[in-house]
């Protein structure tokens, strides 16, 4: 068969598939509950695919509330957390050409006062190290914009307590995944923004995808603002709440969050995450492999992703992100190849049901 008619094949097979009773019934599912999120105020995106194929990809709500621009699905939103398998990725980047590995400690890397912590333990929140955020706030001046290089020199300043023992626990560690930017810095030689650039986006041709500055978020046309209600109860933008201001005094900070990005793009990259282009199948599976803790538990933590099971979709891999007005989210079911985006920018308390009635139809296909 040539490559026309191969070509010629598939569309038609993707047109019969969209078409089929059953995928137009789940697509029934996904629209109502889509459309139940609207009625009671969601803003966002909602994005669902198959094998990479986009099945349902909705907006709702505003870019920007207070200038009622209409949100598109082409919008970028601000990633939050999402942003820490980016990171992970870069690490896992470095290992593969040798640069560092898994078991090698934190204080080989950078002068900090916390020993025994493996790279390990960083990338799956075991490491037991305090929250990074809540020295800064205590002590930094916020007229000031901190980097990476500002919050190590506060926790060598300060050296707060652990919270736990290397291994002992899973707790979150945002302060973990800026030592990882530093640490990539460091074996590389290189800027962590410039290099995710260079080694993932332009790469996959995440053209939408960055790691940007206030300054440069405010030069992009279709930037979704996050939003918050205020004592009105109108939405504006979550910029002009004091409990935003971290994101202008943290605003230089690499490795847990600043990562934004579109709908599309994520699927570029969980498409991505199959072919083996960035890292090695075995790599992936061990990112997608729980941490065994010192008591010989197992944290449900991989490198940078979030890991659970379920009867019907079996392994999923996801990650939540969380900014002022922003609610993001990626489920990969990665034994079936279904994919799951949900990026929202008014915080809106509807968008736990939407995720449930979207994987209901996800479960259906």
């Amino acid at each position: 068969m040539n490559s026309n008619n191969t070509n010629i094949s598939i569309f038609t097979f993707l047109i019969l598939l969209l078409f089929s009773p059953i995928v137009s019934a789940q697509i029934s599912v996904a629209e109502k509950a889509f459309a139940e999120a609207e009625s009671k105020g969601f803003s966002g995106v909602l994005l669902l695919a198959l094998d990479g194929e986009v099945v349902f990809e909705k907006a709702t709500g505003y870019r920007s509330f207070e200038q009622k621009i209409p949100l598109q699905t082409t919008d970028v939103f601000e990633m939050a957390s999402v942003s820490k398998q980016f990171t992970a990725m870069m690490v896992m980047k470095c290992a593969e050409q040798g640069l560092l590995t898994y078991d090698d400690e934190l204080t080989d890397y950078l002068d900090i006062p916390y020993p025994g912590i493996t790279i390990r333990q960083l990338l799956t929140h075991t490491n037991g190290l305090p929250d990074y955020q809540a020295v800064m706030d205590k002590h930094w001046d916020k007229s000031k914009v901190a980097d990476n290089a500002a919050i190590l020199e506060y926790l060598r300043k300060y050296q707060p307590p652990m919270l736990a023992q290397p291994g002992e626990k899973y707790e979150y560690s945002n302060t973990a995944y800026v030592f990882l930017a530093s640490i990539v810095e460091k074996v590389t030689g290189r800027d962590f923004i410039e290099l995710s650039r260079e080694w993932i986006f332009k790469p996959l041709g995440m053209g939408n995808t960055d790691i940007r500055t206030l300054e440069e978020k405010a030069k992009v046309p279709n930037f979704a603002a996050g939003h918050l209600k205020d004592e009105n109860g109108n939405y504006i933008n979550a910029n002009k709440f004091h409990s935003s201001d971290y994101t202008v005094w943290l605003g230089n900070r690499k490795g847990p969050g600043r990562v934004s990005s579109t709908a599309k793009d994520l699927l570029i990259w969980d498409q991505a995450l199959y072919a083996g282009t960035l890292v090695s199948k075995e790599t992936l599976e061990l990112a997608f492999s729980p941490q065994t803790l010192n008591d010989g538990s197992l944290s449900n933590y991989g490198f940078g992703w979030d890991l659970s099971e379920d009867p019907d979709f079996h392994k999923i891999v996801s990650h939540t992100g969380d900014n002022p007005g922003y609610k993001t989210l990626i489920m990969r079911f990665i034994d079936q190849n279904k994919t799951l985006i949900l990026l929202n920018n008014n915080a809106h308390e509807s968008k736990d049901q939407l995720i449930k009635g979207a994987v209901e139809a996800l479960r259906g296909w």
